[in-house]
């Protein structure tokens, strides 16, 4: 049997630790953030995809049993009496229809069902944020015909020290993301309604600070 003297047990401990100091030190990099593509591409196919917190009212023809109204969990799910986790965001009312006919057709005959949406948060991914110097810089829930101008109102305008006619939308479709120039100052400041552009789900507004 080894003895281990004091010195040999000190050296070994050492060692461990800077293996797994070096272990940790190669794994520093974090995962990029993945960009989800939204459904709608245009102004006039918007699509609304439900998200966490919406709250859902869920109607099974001729079983009352099965109905309810469902709160879709941080995770994006939502339990029933007979299934305790259904995938329901990033879907269309429509679509998640659809899916819950499948899920019940293994418990009733022919199910019939209709969703409806009663609060709307909808997904992150469908949100339009605006960062820099706005008044109130947030995020913003979408909604079908939003434009730049319903955008700014929302989060306040600018501030005294924005440089409006140097902000950036970013706009990610089908996985590709493009940088755009915009005009505030002139959308804002000066009233120039030619100024003024659509918005889509998932768009980023970036205003920077003007150098004086």
């Amino acid at each position: 049997m080894t003895n281990f003297t004091p010195l040999k047990t000190t050296l070994c401990l050492a060692v461990g630790v800077a293996l797994t100091l070096s272990g940790c030190a190669n794994n520093n990099t974090l995962p990029r953030a993945t960009v989800q593509s939204s459904l709608t591409t245009t102004v006039d196919n918007y699509q609304y995809l439900i998200g966490p917190a919406d709250t859902l009212s869920i109607f099974v023809w001729r079983n009352p049993e099965l109905s309810g109204t469902f709160i879709v969990r941080p995770d994006g799910m939502i339990s029933t009496s007979l299934v305790e986790d259904v995938p329901v965001s990033g879907k269309t009312p429509t679509q998640l229809a659809r899916d819950m006919e499948q899920i019940l057709a293994k418990y009733i005959r022919d199910p019939v069902v209709t969703v409806s949406v009663n609060n709307f948060v909808g997904p992150y991914s469908e949100q339009v944020r605006v960062i820099g110097q706005a008044t109130n810089p947030q995020a913003v829930n979408y909604r079908q015909y939003m434009t730049l101008l319903d955008l700014m109102i929302a989060v306040g305008g600018l501030t005294e020290f924005a440089a409006g006619n140097k902000a950036k939308l970013v706009r990610t479709t089908n996985g590709s993301q493009r940088t755009y120039d915009i005009r505030l100052d002139e959308l804002i400041r000066d009233g120039n309604i030619s100024a003024n552009v659509d918005i889509l789900p998932g768009d980023i507004i970036i205003i920077p600070e003007a150098w004086f």
